[in-house]
């Protein structure tokens, strides 16, 4: 499967997983789900939506 997760793309998940970390550290534990998916996706560079929808964020080689 190719990486279709770029730089920028990387930088705003990383936000939004702190984000969503501290969310459910302070409320419901409920937000951890959602940490571990950006962390996971931050982690591959892939996201399976993105392939689904034909959206590629990657520079291309």
């Amino acid at each position: 499967m190719e990486k279709n997760i770029g730089k920028t793309d990387k930088i705003i998940r990383g936000i939004l997983a702190a984000a969503f970390a501290l969310l459910g550290y302070y409320h419901s534990p409920w937000w951890y789900i959602l940490t571990a998916i950006m962390v996971f996706t931050i982690a591959t560079s892939r996201c399976l939506p993105y392939t689904w929808l034909g959206i590629n964020t990657a520079k291309k080689k």
